[in-house]
């Protein structure tokens, strides 16, 4: 572990119109030499064309390629683009700043984050989440060289997705909680650095949660810090143990079971309340906070079925069984299941 290399964003931008800056700011770090924008189709108008103007602005060559989900066919498609002097710029959600990431990573060249949502805490981490025929997979990438977030663009975003970006936050609560236990138990190595500025990135959203409204910029740029901050905790932990424990295990197998899961950090947030309560911790407070900022705390919210919760409860733990979480080697029961999301109010 001494050995390991720890990577980090050479510059950060969380401002206001900063958008409109990028040809500027890949100049100042020598970026310029061809820039290949990734992007998504709802996300070509509130980021792409901005960030185009501005390059044309400083006289500097891109291309564009539009992209649909967070496949290994789309990371292939990107790839076949990308040269040896070529700067990857990821622009939109997740799934666009995945697919960036990590066919950057594969052909060696440095890559931009720039988030149009705020909705999870991989626009910064060097982890990528990509999806098979079956389920999503964490896969090792880099960080961003620059992240370049306008904090009016993801103000103008959906509210439900910043909402969805304060409860992944929130989940490291008990992510940490799993991290130390596996730590206790399995002799897992453990960053206190890292848990700590994690926690610290969880409290910059329950500490500030009154002030996390709609449309608001100065919201986005609080959630958007704490994403950084997130994001940085996993680049010092060289993994994303201080940000995904046994509630992202319950989230990944919601989406094995589903057609079409909810969002993935209001999975995590009601996974959150249930692993807390199997941790002994203070579960009412969560739910509150999850509450607070508009996030869901029960299955009827997202739609989904109280057979499935159940289910995905006695499943997490096989999702990935390296990692050892409250679930334990052999999970919970059925009804072990049932009673905890009934006592948390999961279900009715």
């Amino acid at each position: 572990m001494s050995n390991r290399k720890i990577q980090m964003p050479r510059e950060v931008y969380i401002d206001p119109g900063i958008i409109k800056d990028t040809g500027e700011i890949c100049k100042s770090l020598h970026l310029d030499k061809k820039i290949l924008i990734v992007t998504g189709a709802h996300t070509y108008d509130i980021g792409a064309k901005p960030v185009i103007e501005s390059l044309e602005k400083e006289d500097m060559a891109y291309d564009v390629i539009k992209v649909k989900n967070a496949s290994y066919e789309s990371i292939s498609e990107v790839e076949e683009h990308i040269t040896s002097e070529t700067t990857v710029l990821g622009i939109g959600g997740g799934k666009v700043i995945d697919v960036a990431k990590l066919s950057s990573y594969n052909k060696g060249v440095y890559f931009v984050s720039m988030p149009t949502t705020a909705s999870h805490d991989g626009i910064v981490s060097p982890m990528a989440s990509i999806k098979n025929p079956n389920t999503s997979i964490s896969a090792t990438a880099h960080s961003p060289i620059a992240v370049i977030a306008d904090s009016e663009i993801l103000a103008q975003s959906p509210f439900r997705l910043l909402a969805a970006g304060c409860a992944d936050l929130i989940a490291n609560f008990t992510a940490i909680k799993d991290w130390e236990l596996a730590h206790r138990l399995k002799n897992e190595s453990f960053s206190e650095s890292a848990a700590a500025l994690s926690i610290m990135s969880a409290h910059l959203i329950t500490d500030n949660i009154s002030n996390i409204k709609p449309n608001l910029e100065p919201s986005a740029r609080i959630v958007m810090k704490s994403l950084f901050s997130g994001g940085m905790a996993i680049s010092i932990a060289g993994s994303s143990r201080p940000a995904s424990g046994s509630e992202h295990l319950f989230s990944h197998a919601l989406d094995k079971i589903l057609d079409k899961p909810a969002l993935h950090g209001e999975q995590c947030g009601i996974g959150t309340i249930m692993m807390m309560y199997l941790h002994g911790g203070d579960w009412k407070s969560i739910k509150k906070s999850l509450e607070a900022v508009h996030a869901p705390t029960t299955a009827r919210e997202v739609g989904i079925s109280d057979d499935d919760i159940i289910e995905a409860l006695m499943m997490a733990h096989k999702i990935r069984p390296e990692r050892y979480t409250i679930l334990g080697d052999n999970g919970i029961s059925e009804d072990a299941a049932h009673e905890l999301a009934l006592k948390t109010g999961v279900i009715e």
